[in-house]
Order: structure tokens, then C-alpha cells, then sequence
């Protein structure tokens, strides 16, 4: 099952102070210093790949807001302070129309020695998958990937529901993905569980994957008339169909027939003729218009119905936000700061009985709390 959870992660207007940030920034620094030293770039690329650390990371960080800005403030924090030289890892992307500037961020990484255009194609696969093979209601505005000096990537990307307000963030890492459209996550945490989504990633989808590779391998022609055929049941009487219902209901959008496809990317598809589900959605133009209408036709003609369950399941809520249950300490947290730095420092010239000393923190924490055992 899918480390996942549920915090409270609604949108806040404004910006993070100045005085939290420049506070933020050497906190960061200093504690990704540490995990890198200790247990390399990859550990902590993991630890950034789980839903449950990173909301974690952010709170000691300081923004013990639980909302959407958790994610966009510690990434852009992150970003900043992040360098091959110290951490052995960066971060590309960014927030809105940085995001947009991913692909050219990762091609320069070339200058290193890296595969920076493979890296790129990595960036947009992954932001497609999340944009249409997973149909949720949130839409992506903040993508930023992480990726160390052997290659080994985590991506932290974010969706807002615009009706509610709501957030839900997307955690990958190439150490768990053998497909990107099979349970490719390693974690989702959002602000609510959908009643219905479309998760064609989910394992309960394999059926209908494999038929609409098949209905895409059909004339455009054929394709169209399919859709045709159920768009005659009505697009606001679907769910009556398929539950069984008696009055009409309104569908939520990611579940409404699609009134428009690209239909020069359907022609692109069967000419083509993909290999398999993957291919297919990576197709230019097979945006989650095509997505939705090959798994309807898939469900309603073909008898081959998609996921259309929550791919988050579990809770786990998180307290705390606008000084509650407590303001940041300022000079707590600057003495937190040279305390990280002093330590790191002295063990690179050979004082360990510091490092020794960090660790044997670790007694007094409590476990670690496994969110597959917290339950809803």
C-alpha cells in the first residue's frame, strides 16, 4: 500500500516573513548538511520522497503553518540552499512560472557531466502522470525535482483544488518507480479524500489501460462514434448509470464525458500504434481529456472500469499553524542554527564525539510512526 496521509493543507494568502526565511535557510542548510554526511545525498533524497519527513522537515524548519505554503516555502528553501558541493544533490523547478523552467534547469546540468536531457524528459513524465493519468480535481502549479551527482532523483510537486481551496502533494523517487503508471508514488498527502477519482496509476486499472491501448489502436473514426455512443446517456447522468442511482447527480469534472479531445493526438496514437499504456500517455497531446474519454468508452462499452478510488487513504492530521500551539522562538531557533553548523563543522575536522552526541538525540524521540498504521 502507498505511504500516504491527510494533513490540513489549505491555501493562506501572502508571503512567509523575511525574518522565518533567512531563519529557514541556514536551518536547511545545516540539517541537510548533516544527513548528507552522515548517510550520503541518496538518504536524503528518500527521507524528501516520504510525504510524512517532509511535512515534518517543515515544521522544525519553522513554517508550522499546515497549509499549502508547507510545501512551496521548504522547497523554495531548499532550492536556495541546496549545491552539489556541500549536499552532493540540487533542486530545479519551482513555483508557478518556475516550474515552467524545470526542463531548461535540469539540461544545464549537462555542464556537470550529467544527462540532463534525460533528466528533463524524467521532469515531464512525471508531471504528466499526475496532471492526467490522475484525474483528482487539483491541479499542478509547483514542481520541483531534486537530483544528486549519480542521477538519483526525487520529485516534490503540488495541486490545488480551486473550489476548496485545498492542496495535495505528489511525492515520487527513482528508487521506487518501475513504471510510471502502476503505483509509481512513493506518498501523496492532501488536505481531504475524494469520494471518486480517476487513478488510471492504480493497480484496479490494469483493464482498463490495456483496452484503452486497444480502443486507441482503432480508426480516430471508430474512436469518436464510441464516444458519441456515451455521451447519449447524458453528461450529467452517468453516475445514475453506474451506481445504480435513480436521480440525476452532478459528476464531479473529472468524471463528466470530455466534450473536447485532441483528436489529431488520437490520430498520432494510431498511427503509431503504442506498446503499451505508458507510451500512450507520454504521446503529445494525450492530455486528461484523452485519458478520461478512452477509460469511460473503456467502463461504459467495454465493461473494463478504471480506479475511481482516493489514491490517498490514510490519515494523518497535523496540528498547529498561525503561532499555535506556540510563535517560533527567534533566538532559540538562531542558537538551533549555529548549534547544526558548530557541529557539522567540527566533525568534518575530526571532532566525531559531536556527531556521537547528535545521534545519541535519537534515544529520546519516540518511534517512528509508519502512516500504513494510522488509520482514517
Amino acid at each position: 500500500m502507498k505511504r500516504a496521509g491527510v494533513a490540513d493543507l489549505k491555501l493562506h494568502p501572502g508571503k512567509a516573513p523575511h525574518w522565518l526565511v533567512k531563519r529557514m535557510m541556514p536551518m536547511a542548510d545545516a540539517l541537510c548538511a548533516f544527513i548528507s554526511e552522515e548517510f550520503g545525498p541518496h538518504e536524503l533524497l528518500k527521507r524528501l520522497a516520504d510525504p510524512v519527513y517532509f511535512q515534518a522537515l517543515s515544521n522544525i524548519l519553522g513554517y508550522d503553518w499546515d497549509s499549502s505554503g508547507s510545501t512551496t516555502v521548504t522547497c523554495g528553501v531548499l532550492r536556495s540552499v541546496l549545491d552539489f558541493e556541500k549536499h552532493g544533490m540540487v533542486a530545479a523547478g519551482g513555483k508557478g512560472l518556475a516550474s515552467m523552467k524545470t526542463p531548461d534547469q535540469l539540461r544545464a546540468l549537462e555542464d556537470y557531466g550529467m544527462d540532463g536531457s534525460a533528466l528533463a524528459e524524467l521532469s515531464r513524465k512525471v508531471a504528466k502522470v499526475d496532471n492526467a493519468a490522475i484525474q483528482d480535481g487539483y491541479s499542478l502549479y509547483q514542481h520541483v525535482f531534486f537530483v544528486d551527482t549519480e542521477e538519483n532523483w526525487t520529485v516534490v510537486q503540488q495541486g490545488m483544488d480551486s473550489k476548496t481551496n485545498d492542496a495535495r502533494r505528489y511525492h515520487w523517487t527513482s528508487e521506487e518507480v518501475d513504471s510510471f503508471i502502476n503505483e509509481p508514488h512513493s506518498g501523496m498527502i492532501s488536505g481531504e479524500v475524494k469520494k471518486s477519482a480517476l487513478d488510471m496509476t492504480s493497480n484496479d486499472s490494469d483493464d482498463c489501460r490495456k483496452t484503452s491501448l486497444d480502443i486507441v489502436k482503432e480508426e480516430p473514426i471508430k474512436v469518436r462514434r464510441l464516444l458519441e455512443d456515451i455521451k447519449s446517456y447524458g453528461e450529467t447522468t452517468l453516475i445514475p448509470w453506474l451506481e445504480g442511482k435513480d436521480q440525476p447527480t452532478i459528476m464531479p469534472s473529472y468524471k463528466v464525458v470530455p466534450q473536447r479531445m485532441n483528436w489529431n493526438a488520437v490520430r498520432k496514437a494510431y498511427e503509431t500504434q503504442p506498446s503499451d499504456y505508458e507510451n500512450l500517455l507520454f504521446i503529445d497531446g494525450i492530455g486528461p481529456a484523452a485519458v478520461r474519454g478512452l477509460s469511460l468508452i473503456s467502463e461504459m462499452i467495454y465493461g473494463s472500469a478504471p480506479s475511481w478510488s482516493d489514491p490517498v487513504r490514510m490519515t494523518f492530521a497535523f496540528g498547529g499553524k498561525d503561532g499555535v500551539p506556540f510563535p517560533v522562538p527567534r533566538k532559540a531557533y538562531d542558537e538551533a542554527i549555529n548549534f547544526m553548523e558548530k557541529a557539522i563543522e567540527e566533525a568534518k575536522m575530526g571532532r566525531k564525539d559531536k556527531v556521537v552526541g547528535l545521534r545519541r538525540l535519537r534515544k529520546f524521540a519516540p518511534p517512528v510512526l509508519h502512516t500504513e498504521n494510522i488509520i482514517s
